[in-house]
């Protein structure tokens, strides 16, 4: 079977949806499919119309000339640009399936070129457009952008053939919006359980580098979106530092909220008590979750993450790592409270305090904990297990085309 992905993005960029992406399309070729792939004006800037990255073959579509500034694209321009760049690799590709991933601009493209080349089109929803444009604040929930878009998403997912998406909590409200529910399928989140090493020791000489010598590191490593809850993380830390004064905080990354974090930190008066990193090559990342005593994933509550189940959790327990976490539904899906991980409840910094102080003081759980949580994506959470989940959909799509 030949499959022709289109995708928002992909590797080299790294990000969750790259990494997902990248897993997915390993996975599906295991199968013994074939994979092609072609990704969005949103890939940036580029002079190859094609190119290779991590062994994996990439058809490009190049911005418009003078279009470095993608955001203040008409997003009914990059559709075209899509669509038309679409067709052209699929003339070339002869695809017998075409697989859209997130966003709804991704999947109007295929539905066209799907429709005139008489091919099924299955839709994968990572997030819902209209909800990711509210958090970075380009929309309002209930505007009429934010109407429109959700429109355009209930469509695409009434004209596709199939639906994938990531989580139950995105099914639900994929069903509640008329579509069937045996049209609708669950591909989880995963890891590559191999990728993964539980034990990892602390780099002595990299922890005292950063200040972090003696201390206990409550850590978050990802980028720094406002729905991530990292304030709260910080406004948690004065009442956590009278409790355990040699807690600290690493926060290796960036992003949007990168400016204002640090502004909060100078405002609380805790410059000497949290460490950014900035953003460290892939490479390095293991070195730094190695520094890491607990992990903190605060989010706040917000349909994004009350619907999305996130990878950093997953990655997280692969690693025998210890946990804490707000009670949003995308956490609670993957995350049982007292076994696999700790949950407090959402946008409390009290409860988030009390959380991380508990936590370092159940020293005698810990060996349990990080067991259950491997154990948990061994069982339940890999990629060979999720990807096995297309298999069925896609056999019945394609009857009479040669496997």
């Amino acid at each position: 079977m030949r499959i022709l992905h289109v995708l928002d993005h992909s590797i080299p960029l790294h990000s969750g949806y790259t990494f997902r992406t990248r897993a997915i399309l390993r996975g599906q070729r295991r199968l013994g499919w074939q994979t092609f792939h072609l990704t969005g004006p949103k890939q940036g800037v580029t002079q190859a119309l094609e190119d290779e990255a991590d062994g994996l073959h990439f058809y490009r579509t190049p911005l418009p000339e003078g279009g470095h500034r993608l955001p203040g694209l008409d997003q009914w321009t990059l559709m075209r640009r899509v669509e038309r760049r679409l067709a052209e690799v699929a003339a070339r590709v002869q695809p017998d399936l075409l697989h859209a991933h997130s966003p709804v601009l991704d999947a109007i493209p295929a539905l066209r070129v799907g429709r005139r080349l008489r091919i099924p089109v299955v839709y994968e929803v990572r997030a819902f457009w209209e909800d990711a444009a509210v958090d970075h604040g380009s929309t309002t929930e209930g505007s009429l952008r934010y109407r429109l878009t959700r429109r355009l998403e209930s469509h695409a997912l009434r004209q596709a053939d199939h639906v994938f998406t990531i989580c139950e909590g995105l099914r639900r409200d994929i069903v509640a919006r008329g579509i069937a529910a045996d049209k609708v399928t669950v591909i989880p989140n995963a890891v590559d359980i191999e990728s993964f090493t539980p034990g990892g020791r602390p780099d002595d000489a990299l922890k005292a580098r950063l200040g972090l010598g003696g201390a206990t590191v409550v850590g978050f490593i990802g980028s720094f979106y406002a729905y991530e809850g990292l304030d709260l993380l910080l406004d948690a830390l004065p009442a956590l530092l009278q409790r355990r004064p040699d807690v600290r905080v690493l926060l290796t990354g960036g992003g949007p909220q990168d400016e204002a974090l640090k502004a909060q930190v100078q405002r609380l008066g805790l410059a000497d008590k949290v460490v950014f990193t900035g953003r460290v090559p892939h490479s390095e990342v293991q070195r730094y979750y190695d520094l890491v005593d607990v992990l903190a994933y605060p989010r706040h509550s917000m349909r994004l993450t009350e619907l999305v189940t996130p990878l950093k959790p997953l990655e997280a327990m692969a690693q025998g790592r210890l946990l804490v976490a707000s009670d949003v539904g995308g956490h609670k899906e993957l995350i049982r409270h007292g076994e696999t991980g700790w949950l407090f409840r959402a946008g409390s910094a009290e409860a988030l305090t009390g959380a991380i102080d508990e936590l370092l003081a159940r020293r005698d759980d810990w060996p349990r904990l990080r067991a259950a949580g491997r154990a948990f994506v061994e069982r339940e959470r890999n990629w060979a297990r999720s990807v096995a989940r297309y298999e069925p959909v896609f056999r019945s799509l394609s009857v009479g085309i040669p496997a």
